[in-house]
């Protein structure tokens, strides 16, 4: 645990979202169960077993330790999570309050979260370089001036709708099978005064005409989870979804596909792709952020670009 004591000593005092300490990442020997996460104001410990009281004690006092000395006009608010296989998460408030609503920024964006309350709180921090992409992407793109359609799959509280939106997207159609995940998507579009989106709480595999009917698309994100059951499964349901893409993509557009399962490398993704939808080049993966250091790349998140031929013409030659 020493890692983490000494990660919590050098400690700068976060304003944005983001992790703080990976231990999950296994660079450091005996915390692989210990992640600290800031939802400014508030930090959250996460532990995938069972701490005791010494262990939270000392964590509590080196938390106390350095808030003074960041922020000594400032309450400390901690809260700790431990999750463990088959059983729900167990949430503890440590220290101080959490805010209601509490909204966080991330590189100036709003986003409303729940630490409080499940283990998904609404903004997956890993996924930062994907809505960088995302927004980069869309506000570069050389059809800008005329509108950029986006499809957010999986959408759950539409972060990338939002990016994309503040990039100068048109339009976004957000689709999940979680009506309250998106509820808060739509706050979070109220929370940066944007419009242009469109939220869908469908079944993707019952809903392709839908789909159909609003591309094609300038760009495709697609970030499911790796199983859920009566949602999706990796393993039988990623081919099928990646077989539609290429039809519903604009000459040139993009895919981000992404996938958050340690059992599973990219090539699962790429021999896929190259299987179901050959057409579609794939153009590189996305640095994960630094603060989610790896000991190996291919159990961390997955985050992959593909493009479609710049013209029909194009994939006409290449079959």
């Amino acid at each position: 645990m020493q890692a983490l004591l000494d990660a919590i000593a050098r400690m700068a005092l976060p304003s944005d979202a983001q992790r703080i300490f990976h231990g999950r990442g296994g660079l450091y020997p005996g915390c692989e169960h210990l992640v600290l996460d800031a939802f400014p104001p508030v930090l959250v410990l996460t532990s995938f077993q069972p701490l005791d009281d010494d262990a939270l004690a000392a964590i509590g006092t080196a938390l106390s330790l350095r808030w003074r000395e960041l922020a000594p006009d400032q309450p400390l608010n901690w809260v700790y999570q431990l999750r463990q296989p088959a059983a729900p998460a167990e949430t503890r408030l440590m220290a101080g309050e959490v805010p209601d609503p509490h909204i966080v920024t991330e590189a100036g964006t709003r986003y409303r979260v729940q630490v409080l309350r499940g283990q998904n709180h609404g903004l997956f921090l890993d996924m930062a370089e994907g809505r960088r992409w995302v927004h980069a992407h869309v506000a570069n793109h050389p059809e800008h001036r005329h509108g950029i359609k986006v499809l957010n799959l999986f959408a759950y509280t539409c972060a990338f709708s939002v990016v994309a939106l503040q990039a100068g997207a048109r339009h976004v159609m957000n689709m999940d099978m979680a009506q309250g995940a998106l509820a808060t998507g739509q706050q979070n579009h109220r929370l940066n005064d944007l419009s242009g989106a469109s939220f869908l709480a469908h079944d993707i595999f019952s809903s392709w005409g839908k789909i159909t009917r609003g591309g094609p698309y300038h760009l495709i994100v697609v970030d499911p989870p790796s199983y859920q059951k009566g949602s999706f499964v990796a393993t039988k349901d990623y081919a099928r979804l990646m077989r539609r893409l290429p039809d519903l993509l604009r000459p040139g557009g993009h895919v981000l596909l992404c996938l958050n399962a340690p059992e599973m490398g990219t090539q699962f993704l790429t021999s896929q792709m190259q299987e179901v939808a050959p057409e579609l080049e794939f153009v590189e993966r996305l640095a994960n952020p630094a603060t989610f250091a790896d000991i190996d790349a291919e159990r961390s998140l997955k985050v992959l670009v593909y493009r479609a031929p710049a013209t029909p013409a194009a994939a006409d030659t290449a079959s």
